[in-house]
């Protein structure tokens, strides 16, 4: 039920960003999910790719720093409302959430919120408890 998500270290200046999305296509790999964080000297680009191994190794391979981190993709209902009711099954358990950013797959059906939370495991349960659907990897990497 765990995603993996490739995080790139990127220095802040022009043309990082297009060298990481040159180098995943040339590899074949396709971005289903992104976001960045950034300070004033470097960004996290947070990526969830169809081929989350091919991504780590052709990033390493032209000398980028990679990381893979496991995160949760969650169904939403996109509609008002939605994710604070999947938090509020997070929140009813205590658990801090590190991060998330969210995409949606079609309008009006379903969003996907992928989280980074203290406990997975603890945070899977408690989101399956409250009725919403945690994906597989591979059902993630496949949009």
């Amino acid at each position: 039920m765990k995603v993996k998500q490739i995080s790139v270290f990127l220095e802040n200046k022009s043309g990082r960003l297009y060298e990481v999305c040159d180098c995943l296509a040339r590899h074949n790999v396709n971005i289903r999910a992104l976001s960045i964080a950034e300070t004033a000297d470097y960004g996290v680009l947070r990526l969830i790719v169809n081929q989350p191994d091919e991504a780590t190794r052709a990033l390493s391979n032209e000398g980028f720093t990679v990381s893979e981190t496991e995160v949760i993709a969650v169904e939403v209902p996109d509609k008002p409302g939605g994710l604070a009711q999947v938090l509020q099954s997070l929140y009813q358990e205590r658990m801090n959430i590190e991060y998330l950013y969210c995409f949606v797959e079609k309008s009006g059906e379903s969003a996907i919120v992928v989280f980074r939370i203290e406990d997975l495991e603890k945070g899977i349960e408690a989101i399956q408890r409250a009725g919403f659907v945690v994906m597989q990897g591979e059902d993630v990497y496949k949009l």
